[in-house]
């Protein structure tokens, strides 16, 4: 006869943890002041994250003017740079964010197929 495991209290809170991982979207922002590109590539992220992702999502705006070293890390040439660091893999988007379809395809919130 088969035992039936008992989960413990930190295996149940390690198990929520991994879960809400997979459910959040931890976006980076990468800007350089607030030039009319990065204020608007912004604007656009925080639109799209509201109707795709309600509740599920992180915006860290890293200002490159005020800490360029962070550049290093995502490998950022360009600015303004979205980086989806969750849920992997990384992908990077260059630009103003105004178009949505693309941003959507981007980050792999919605197929190209759908």
């Amino acid at each position: 006869m088969m035992e039936k495991t008992k989960k413990t209290e930190s295996t149940q809170i390690n198990d929520k943890k991994v879960h809400a991982a997979k459910d959040e979207w931890i976006l980076r922002l990468y800007v350089a002041g607030q030039t009319p590109k990065c204020v608007t590539a912004f604007n656009n992220l925080k639109i799209i994250c509201e109707e795709q992702l309600k509740g599920k999502y992180q915006i860290e705006v890293i200002d490159l003017l005020v800490n360029p070293q962070l550049s290093r890390d995502d490998q950022i040439l360009a600015i303004p740079t979205l980086v989806r660091k969750l849920p992997v893999p990384v992908r990077k988007i260059i630009g103003d964010l105004s178009n949505t379809e693309k941003v959507l395809v981007g980050l792999d919130i919605k197929s190209t197929t759908q």
